[in-house]
């Protein structure tokens, strides 16, 4: 950990101008800052005793002891307050770093002045002092509450275990080829065992064993690789003797902390007496006979069961009215079997464009009502709608023949186009007779602003192919540089302006290039233009310049991603060292397996990797630790506000600190003002980017700048 260092550590060489009134006062304030730490910064030799030669005011709070006792040959030594056990080890790791040159960091326990037993964490380096005496200068601080709390932890696992033992529900952890790793009482009751170890020792293949009908336990696959969790899951399964009872599962995928898969965890209610219930009843009164999808008086009760949870949580429930095109054309001319088995397939495709959560309900006729829950964007919910329209569209065998039909989509929304069933189905409506005007096979919404968002998508993703075929996107950099100023790498980021549209920014059409497939020509368009100018930029440059390049969740995680690279890094005539590939935390948040083999073979490439939007994810410490990345890049949250808000100081230096620990080029990024770069810059940060440094420029600027300022960019005027 980095400390500010107090005035009468300065080396004995600084001239006596040095003396002046101005450094003085810093000086003052530097001494004020170091005492007023959380913590006990510190100067020792490097001795049997470890004799303080200096140390904050902090240790007093943290040991008990003033200052003046801790300091000097006559004071209480540190190898005194150290915990005899911990002593050993300790001595080890100083000295392996004072040996290697390197930082060390250590946690051990401490007696206090009043015989209290207190845990720290230590960070320091070697030094040489004014008189080129080797001494060893760090920061002790306690984490006695992180100890206790781990404590706690203890406590509510046994608490758990009682829990777990006599809970009503069945509880189960199990691997994914379907063995028990884990069962309560209550499950095996359920499925009617004396003991949950006879019923693991037995109940050996899940698949074939529990449940009635095949294939149950690839959908609680698929369901949990789809959504990382299922919900009210619902099978018929065998007890031991032979009987059928219907359950009702919940579960979860539980994960190690690297993000590792390790079992599913659930729960089991039997529900039985509740299903034969309700399957009579649905039977008789609930679901259309022909294609068993709901009928009208279902449906009303899931479009009101939507609007509550959409209520509740704050979401987006959709109406989708759906009629289809020419049914009465192939229901006439080719008698009413082949337009039965027609509805019956468009059933099925549309209850396979939803989720378990949504609803497919069958009015009569050929018109259909889809029901979708828990949207919190409109896009979404277009995407889902040109799937429909897809899926509907596919060419379907009748009577021998191949046939294509398409239909007419009507969306109303919830709460914007009403707030009941009965509206939201004829406002549905209403937009659907809109769409048959627009020449059927579409989608309408009802309201004229929907509407003028999902005519804007249509009309972004058909620019965007065009912009596209036509080389319209350009590529602008942003300069990344050293405490120096010096500009020693580049950020490669997508511009396009569009003749009709203006300048459509990147929030608008890096997510519509995701959702519609166009992401990779987009990105492949892009590194093409920064490789070429990243190419000419070190032709004949000393020190080359560093090209880095935003790479898409989606794009990152295709199969055949590295060679692409590979192949754009042959072509330009650029080396794999002087490009950086940024990718965000999400991409680690699946398959992560799968994300760290990638990750290899770009190593093995030679490229290098940063993990963009450093603080903005709850799991980015583990996987700093875990994935091979070169660099972190601080996200501007965590420096924007730093110079006024001790808390977000706070949280920066901390960041820092923990890359630089584990060997990592830190960058930070929306760096705006000077103090924001002295405190970024003192604190250790490697390299910087923001707009208090430059914009960013094309590549005709950058490389005037290059050639003007010699790729040093001034101060900019206070």
């Amino acid at each position: 950990m980095d400390f500010f260092v107090p005035s009468f550590f300065a080396p004995r060489h600084r001239r006596a101008s040095l003396l002046s009134t101005e450094v003085v006062n810093r000086s003052r304030v530097l001494d004020t800052l170091v005492n007023n730490l959380e913590g006990m910064a510190y100067r020792c030799l490097n001795d049997a005793h470890w004799t303080m030669v200096f140390v904050s005011q902090g240790c007093a709070e943290l040991t008990g002891y003033a200052p003046a006792q801790l300091l000097g040959p006559n004071g209480v030594s540190w190898a005194q307050i150290t915990h005899p056990d911990d002593l050993p080890r300790v001595r080890g790791a100083v000295q392996r770093a004072v040996a290697s040159g390197q930082r060390f960091a250590v946690q051990y326990r401490i007696t206090t002045l009043s015989g209290q037993t207190r845990h720290v964490t230590e960070r320091g380096v070697a030094v040489h002092d004014e008189h080129n005496v080797l001494v060893v200068e760090g920061f002790i601080e306690d984490i006695t509450q992180t100890q206790g709390t781990r404590e706690a932890l203890e406590h509510a696992e046994l608490r758990y275990r009682h829990i777990f033992e006599h809970a009503s529900e069945g509880i189960f952890q199990t691997t994914r080829d379907g063995h028990y790793l884990a069962a309560n009482p209550a499950l095996a009751r359920i499925y009617g065992y004396q003991t949950p170890a006879t019923l693991m020792a037995d109940l050996s293949d899940i698949d074939r064993r529990l449940y009635a009908k095949p294939g149950r336990r690839e959908v609680f696959h698929r369901l949990m690789k789809a959504q990382g969790q299922v919900l009210n899951f619902e099978s018929e399964v065998y007890r031991r003797d032979g009987t059928r009872i219907w359950i009702s599962e919940n579960a979860h995928v539980v994960r190690g902390s690297h993000g590792e898969f390790l079992c599913y965890e659930g729960t089991v209610q039997d529900i039985s007496e509740r299903r034969h219930y309700q399957e009579q009843l649905e039977r008789h009164a609930n679901h259309d006979l022909l294609t068993g999808l709901p009928n009208r008086v279902l449906l009303g009760d899931r479009i009101a069961q939507g609007i509550a949870r959409a209520t509740r949580l704050g979401y987006y429930l959709a109406l989708v009215f759906i009629d289809l095109d020419n049914f009465k054309f192939i229901n006439d001319s080719l008698g009413h079997a082949a337009g039965d088995e027609l509805l019956k397939e468009v059933a099925l495709r549309l209850t396979g464009c939803l989720r378990s959560s949504d609803t497919v309900a069958r009015l009569g006729g050929d018109e259909f009502v889809l029901v979708i829950n828990d949207h919190y964007r409109t896009s979404s919910v277009i995407s889902l709608l040109e799937r429909v329209l897809k899926d509907i569209g596919r060419p379907v065998m009748l009577s021998g023949r191949e046939f294509q039909v398409g239909a007419s989509l009507g969306v109303a929304m919830f709460p914007s186009d009403g707030d009941d069933a009965q509206l939201l189905l004829k406002h549905a409506d209403v937009a659907m007779y809109a769409a048959k005007d627009r020449g059927r096979n579409n989608f309408q919404f009802f309201t004229r602003e929907l509407n003028r968002q999902a005519d804007e998508r249509l009309h972004l993703e058909a620019a965007m192919r065009t912009a596209l075929e036509q080389g319209a996107f350009e590529v602008h950099y942003q300069p990344k540089v050293d405490h120096r100023r010096r500009i020693v790498g580049v950020e490669a980021l997508a511009r396009w302006f569009h003749p009709e549209l203006g300048t459509v920014g990147p929030d608008r059409f890096i997510p519509i290039a995701e959702e519609t497939g166009l992401i990779l020509p987009l990105t492949t368009a892009i590194l093409r233009l920064a490789l070429a100018a990243a190419h000419r930029w070190n032709h004949q440059r000393e020190v080359p310049l560093r090209l880095a390049v935003n790479l898409s969740p989606q794009l990152f995680l295709s199969h055949d991603i590295v060679a692409h690279v590979s192949a754009l890094l042959r072509q330009a005539q650029v080396p794999p060292c002087q490009v950086e590939l940024e990718i965000t935390e999400s991409v680690f948040m699946g398959d992560s397996e799968r994300a760290v083999a990638i990750l290899s073979d770009f190593k093995a490439l030679g490229v290098g990797l940063a993990m963009d939007d450093f603080g903005t994810g709850y799991s980015s410490l583990s996987y700093l630790r875990r994935f091979p990345l070169d660099t972190i890049k601080i996200d501007r949250s965590l420096v924007t506000g730093l110079e006024h808000e001790e808390e977000v100081a706070m949280i920066a230096r901390a960041a820092i600190s923990l890359g630089k620990s584990l060997r990592k080029t830190v960058v930070a990024e929306g760096v705006e003002t000077q103090a924001q770069f002295d405190f970024l810059r003192y604190q250790g940060c490697d390299e910087f980017q923001g707009y208090l440094l430059s914009r960013p420029v094309s590549e005709e600027q950058l490389t005037r700048l290059l050639l003007e300022t010699g790729g040093v960019i001034a101060p900019t005027p206070m």
